[in-house]
């Protein structure tokens, strides 16, 4: 892959994001394309998508996801993200990274990093405590 089609990608999945776009997000996953995502129970396949979309956008309207940096190398592109939403009347914020492997510019697997204890502290309702205290 070319520098300029791993920044195509890079640009058409951050405006997916921007847009919250279930068809533009679609659009950039190969038909036997597999998600590997912390929030959910099982790897969810590339037609799962437009499921897993709609539930995101049902239970978390608000979330705004932000691009940070990129990078690329062969077939893999790596992105650092940020998302924002309100809970419990609070702003939280958490920073994570998805990997791809892309074939013909598709998305082949994605394997998102990130962690999950402030979503898991505001599902709760309780504070995201650290496990250790300096």
């Amino acid at each position: 892959m070319t520098d300029a089609e791993a920044q195509d990608f890079v640009t058409r999945f951050a405006a997916a994001w921007a847009a919250r776009d279930g068809e533009a997000f679609l659009a950039l996953w190969h038909p036997e394309g597999v998600l590997h995502y912390p929030l959910t129970d099982r790897p969810i396949a590339g037609h799962e998508l437009g499921r897993l979309n709609d539930m995101l956008q049902e239970q978390a309207p608000d979330v705004v996801w932000q691009l940070l940096d990129w990078t690329q190398r062969g077939d893999v592109v790596i992105v650092e993200w940020q998302s924002t939403r309100l809970g419990g009347g609070r702003r939280f914020d958490w920073r994570g990274v998805d990997k791809f492997r892309l074939k013909g510019g598709k998305i082949m697997e994605e394997r998102v990093y990130m962690d999950t204890a402030p979503l898991r502290a505001a599902r709760t309702g309780s504070v995201n405590e650290p496990l250790l205290r300096l």
